[in-house]
């Protein structure tokens, strides 16, 4: 498969991850991941999550909490070095839960970083590590 190839498969995976988490289809988010026990997912301000059960919990947990949740991707890029890939982006969400006046939605952006590995099945998810956005748009570094 040619570069340009691989790398329009990771996206388009990337992009099944976050139609997956909108849709809270658990499902379709097991079948995303590599089945081992090397994975590793850290949702906004959590502590880290290792191995495909646990994070398919961590996923349940908050699909089940979550009554509305969309996002916006911004600042997409992806790299592919053999058979691992990369993609980080800005996921702006628009989200609503019990929180949030019925009716109403709140805001929030973070900052990820989805790792995929090629296997047998195409390419699965390995790691999501996903950081909320704390400082300002113009921030010094």
């Amino acid at each position: 498969m040619s570069s340009q190839a691989d790398r329009a498969a990771v996206v388009a995976v990337n992009e099944e991850f976050y139609r997956a988490f909108e849709a809270a289809d658990l499902d379709a988010m097991r079948d995303l991941w590599v089945d081992d026990g090397e994975t590793l997912c850290v949702h906004p301000g959590a502590l880290p999550v290792r191995g495909t059960s646990a994070i398919n919990r961590s996923w349940a947990l908050i699909m089940a909490n979550t009554p509305y949740i969309q996002f916006f991707l911004t600042d997409v890029e992806t790299s592919v070095l053999g058979d691992v890939a990369s993609v980080t982006c800005t996921e702006n969400v628009l989200t609503a839960d019990d929180s949030v006046e019925e009716g109403a939605f709140t805001g929030a952006k973070a900052v990820a970083t989805n790792v995929f590995v090629r296997t047998a099945d195409g390419w699965r998810l390995w790691i999501h590590h996903a950081s909320p956005v704390v400082s300002g748009e113009h921030h010094e570094d």
